[in-house]
């Protein structure tokens, strides 16, 4: 297991400069079976982020860039008809990929926001009254601009919450920006990256993560989590049930990327920011000062 986990995550780490917790953030998404959100300015290498994964673990990959103009089928697809046998005949549209990058979702229209919610829910598309299977892995990565800027539709909770993590990369520090203007470019060294981990090997893991064994005592602190968000003044509603399990996968697929087989409290701090940051209203959009009454407050037992 090291021997792959590691070399996939240092080939990423040398396309995406100075980002290495982030990075492991987002390999732990993908190994809990989850969509990641990526939330930031313009040209911080979000986009690049999704392919890098993409070659990495030799994915399918489709980029679909949202426009305010964009419909439902132009991404899940569309009957057109075919005049010669009379019939209609599905055509699957981008979304029939194993990595699908959703590129400023947030510029897009609400009607075409939802275009996603079941394929991410069910990894299914109902196109009239017929439902189509999606490839398996299947995994969404959306990046958004931040919501002040001009343009955008912001995404309704119950989007949101199909989004195990979100994460902000931030600009890079000194040292990783000087290796980024001094070196190859980024799209040169993606298409250079070496297959590091396969999709069936993948799908192992991901059986694997699940298997993490997880104990009361860190089931109590996850729950007494929960329970804190739902009842403390700091949040206008806490974590739904849906999100205490994204919260506790994610925890066992941290665990599982530091080759441990059991979750320690540790791992639901590690990852509770990501998780839990855009699911809760607050009054600040930092999803670490979000958490922070909670990690703050709730003790472990």
């Amino acid at each position: 297991m090291q021997n792959t986990i590691q070399p996939l995550l240092d080939a990423a780490n040398e396309v995406i400069l100075g980002k290495e917790h982030k990075i492991k953030l987002a390999l732990c998404c993908l190994l809990a079976r989850g969509h990641l959100l990526i939330e930031d300015i313009p040209g911080v290498g979000k986009t690049t982020l999704a392919h890098t994964f993409a070659k990495l673990l030799g994915l399918q990959y489709q980029r679909i860039q949202f426009t305010s103009d964009i419909l439902p089928a132009d991404i899940v697809g569309a009957s057109i008809f075919d005049p010669k046998n009379l019939t209609f005949t599905f055509q699957p549209g981008p979304l029939f990929n194993q990595l699908v990058l959703a590129d400023e979702i947030n510029r897009a229209t609400p009607k075409a926001q939802s275009a996603l919610l079941e394929a991410m829910e069910e990894q299914t598309i109902t196109v009239e009254g017929k439902t189509y299977q999606l490839p398996t892995p299947f995994f969404v990565i959306a990046t958004q601009n931040p919501s002040h800027h001009i343009g955008t539709y912001p995404l309704p909770e119950s989007q949101l919450d199909r989004f195990l993590m979100r994460l902000e990369l931030g600009y890079p520090n000194p040292e990783s920006e000087r290796l980024l203007l001094l070196g190859q470019n980024r799209q040169q060294l993606i298409a250079a990256l070496p297959l590091k981990l396969a999709p069936m090997q993948l799908l192992t893991m991901q059986q694997q993560v699940t298997q993490v064994y997880v104990s009361n005592p860190v089931l109590d602190y996850c729950q007494a989590i929960i329970s804190y968000t739902r009842d403390s003044p700091d949040y206008t509603y806490g974590l739904s049930p849906r999100a205490g399990l994204a919260l506790l996968n994610a925890a066992k697929a941290w665990a599982f990327l530091d080759y441990r087989d059991s979750v320690i409290p540790e791992d639901l701090q590690a990852v509770l920011a990501a998780v839990a940051g855009h699911r809760l209203s607050s009054s600040s959009n930092d999803s670490m000062a979000i958490v922070a009454p909670i990690l703050a407050k709730v003790g472990i037992r």
